[in-house]
């Protein structure tokens, strides 16, 4: 339980992380709240040479409007993020995925962009900003970019981030106002499923995490729900391989989806 030998480098700015991350490639790993990469690499199944912390960046650390926007910086908290009144008012989907991530610790130093970045399948924020339509804001030597939320988780740990780029800010629209539910693992409390919705003009935008190993939009409940309702949720699994592991097995998890995208609708 102990890691294996890094050097640490505080980074002063955004732009320096990004250089540092350059300079280092591989062999480095940004740091944050540390909820995710700590525990990794004290089991050494992650193993940098570098660390590059960037959690104390103020710059990231605020919650704003923009626009027709709701802007969360990638270092807010899980906290922040769950008693924000601002995305309590306008993003309220976010706010119910904050609140049922870990324990009081981790949700007082666990940050959304660390959370996005490390992209555990069994994560709570992909269902939420899958739902809500979000886009990630990344930076990096070639300057900023927004990825919708659809296309940033690519796989188990996988997103679209470049070697150089950091999670800087998530973006949703207004009036992302909706609901999570989830069936969650005792200990850890990751979701063994969790499926987030949100209505928006007339209809709803499903979003379902923990169930694949990429969070996924239940297009087809999302197409049925006009003429079935709440019966919709029965095509919460429609045409998705669900993940297998010693928590639960695929039949399991189909059968959570069609749950809990019932209980969200309702």
């Amino acid at each position: 339980m102990i890691p294996a030998k890094f050097d640490y480098v505080r980074a002063g700015s955004v732009s320096e992380a990004i250089a540092l991350l350059d300079k280092y490639g591989d062999e480095a790993k940004l740091l944050s709240g540390g909820h995710s990469l700590i525990p990794a690499m004290k089991l050494r199944l992650n193993r940098p040479a570098v660390l590059i912390d960037i959690g104390h960046l103020s710059e990231l650390k605020s919650i704003t409007e923009e626009g027709d926007e709701v802007v969360v910086g990638a270092n807010c908290t899980h906290k922040q993020i769950a008693t924000s009144e601002l995305i309590a008012s306008q993003a309220s989907v976010l706010a119910e995925a904050a609140r049922t991530i870990g324990d009081v610790q981790v949700r007082n130093r666990g940050t959304i962009g660390g959370s996005l970045a490390h992209a555990d399948p069994a994560a709570d924020y992909p269902a939420a900003l899958l739902a809500a339509e979000a886009q990630i804001e990344v930076e990096g030597k070639n300057g900023r970019r927004k990825i919708p939320a659809a296309d940033f988780f690519q796989g188990m740990y996988t997103t679209a981030l470049a070697d150089d780029e950091v999670v800087v800010a998530v973006r949703l629209p207004k009036g992302s106002q909706g609901t999570y539910e989830k069936f969650f693992q005792p200990a850890s409390r990751f979701a063994i499923v969790g499926v987030a919705v949100v209505k928006r003009n007339g209809g709803v935008q499903v979003g379902i995490t923990g169930a694949s190993d990429t969070p996924y939009r239940a297009t087809a409940v999302e197409q049925a729900y006009a003429e079935k309702g709440v019966d919709a949720a029965e095509l919460a699994a429609e045409g998705v391989d669900m993940m297998e592991d010693h928590f639960a097995d695929a039949a399991y998890r189909a059968h959570l989806a069609k749950v809990l995208t019932r209980k969200a609708l309702a």
